[in-house]
């Protein structure tokens, strides 16, 4: 290929999984994914809201998923996920709600919904502790392993838990090697791994997005955008810890300037009881002086020769 195209690119993912032309990559995707097996596998898709380059020249920050039913009217969403924050698990509950509340409409009932499910795929791991790269959700209770209901499912795909030089065991490790290893692949001479009719297909749509001069260059818009809000982010990051650092220095601060405050209304109150002693002491001596003046003078009246006595000072 001209260029390196990375498929976990917004763009490229939905031109991948959300395109007409590509319709049968999605089926596989979905069934190799939620592991459909015999009568069960999805034989038809009809893609919700498909691929419109539009999307990602008038939106910088477009949310980039692909929502798709399949023939038995079961509901799909599918949805890249480059950057992890602390909110992200209640958004993935909160869009698969989204979905699958839009199915009742005024006059419907209950037993008209569908079961709905949300494939994620992480570029970086949401459970950081947990070995596993497919992480499955659902409703049930925990003690007797009870499901409430099979009409919520929640894939997680951590794409950086993933192991990509182990054995490929099975179609869904091969799709999760091709969004980590697909970019520097050539394709006129791909790994046996990637050497399956899917797999060329989907390197095609890279070939297209590398050699296409116009979705190169929306390739391109779309890499700038991603490390512009990357770039926004580490400063928001910096920024934050930067604001950490100033209020720990103010707290720090603040308790000193406390402390010395409490140090200075002591020593205060300290000199001021000093003081106080002080104020006492030549009151008390004041007083004796003049106690002591008043006897001499009394002494004097009565005639007694002061200085033949031996007063003491």
């Amino acid at each position: 290929m001209k260029h390196r195209i990375n498929p976990i690119v917004d763009c490229v993912f939905k031109a991948l999984l959300g395109s007409e032309k590509n319709k049968n990559l999605l089926i596989h995707f979905l069934n190799a994914i939620i592991d459909f097996q015999d009568e069960d596998k999805i034989t038809d898709v009809v893609v919700m809201n498909p691929y419109n380059e539009r999307e990602f020249i008038d939106d910088k920050l477009s949310v980039v998923d692909i929502k798709a039913k399949c023939q038995n009217d079961f509901k799909y969403q599918v949805e890249i996920q480059l950057a992890v924050y602390p909110a992200l698990s209640s958004r993935i509950v909160y869009n698969w709600s989204t979905i699958y509340h839009s199915q009742l409409t005024k006059k419907g009932a209950y037993k008209e919904l569908k079961p709905v499910f949300s494939i994620w795929i992480l570029e970086n791991p949401l459970f950081k502790d947990v070995d596993n790269y497919h992480l499955k959700f659902g409703l049930h209770d925990v003690k007797n392993n009870i499901a409430l209901s099979d009409h919520l499912t929640i894939h997680l795909l951590q794409l950086s838990h993933f192991d990509d030089n182990k054995d490929i065991c099975n179609e869904a490790e091969r799709w999760l090697y091709f969004f980590k290893k697909a970019e520097n692949q050539d394709i006129d001479n791909l790994p046996e791994v990637l050497n399956t009719k899917e797999m060329k297909q989907a390197m095609e749509t890279l070939q297209d997005f590398s050699e296409n001069q116009k979705n190169y260059l929306l390739y391109q818009s779309r890499l700038d955008a991603i490390y512009e809000r990357n770039t926004l982010e580490q400063m928001r990051r910096e920024t934050e810890i930067e604001l950490s650092l100033a209020r720990q220095h103010i707290a720090k601060t603040t308790k000193e300037i406390e402390k010395a405050t409490k140090e200075i209304e002591k020593a205060t109150k300290e000199a001021e009881k000093a003081t106080k002693e002080v104020e006492k002491e030549r009151a008390e001596k004041e007083k004796a002086i003049k106690e002591k003046e008043i006897y001499l003078k009394i002494l004097k009246e009565k005639g007694i020769d002061i200085d033949s006595l031996n007063l003491s000072s």
